[in-house]
């Protein structure tokens, strides 16, 4: 049961974090493309990356922890449903040039950070 705890833990608090970004985001940039969810999954693959590059290679910790950064907070920030929806809800709007923009940079820019943060984490 604890392992169930830690994860809604997590993901509440991950999920809370996206909603906060997302609409940090909106305010500052605008709605027309949606900055927040691009925000949340690169910091999101950047972290994982890092974090299971860490504890897989160099430190030791008790497992709960990769269930409550991982399925948890990380379930809960990153945002590949919304993602889905968006580009979707752009397509059909006609904006298929922002569309392919939104795709692409959430792949490449998500793949990118996973890299950066196991680079980090090898380094360290």
């Amino acid at each position: 049961m604890i392992k169930v705890l830690l994860i809604a833990l997590g993901g509440g608090i991950g999920a809370t974090t996206r909603y906060l970004v997302s609409d940090w985001a909106a305010q500052r940039y605008g709605g027309a493309f949606p900055y927040g969810t691009l925000l949340v999954n690169v910091v999101g693959c950047l972290i994982i990356g890092l974090f299971m590059q860490l504890v897989t290679e160099r430190i030791i910790i008790n497992p709960y922890w990769r269930l409550l950064v991982t399925v948890g907070f990380l379930g809960g920030l990153t945002t590949f449903s919304s993602l889905s929806y968006e580009t979707i809800k752009l397509v059909s709007d006609g904006d298929m040039a922002l569309a392919m923009s939104n795709i692409l940079a959430n792949t490449v820019l998500c793949l990118l950070a996973t890299w950066i943060g196991i680079t980090i984490a090898k380094a360290v």
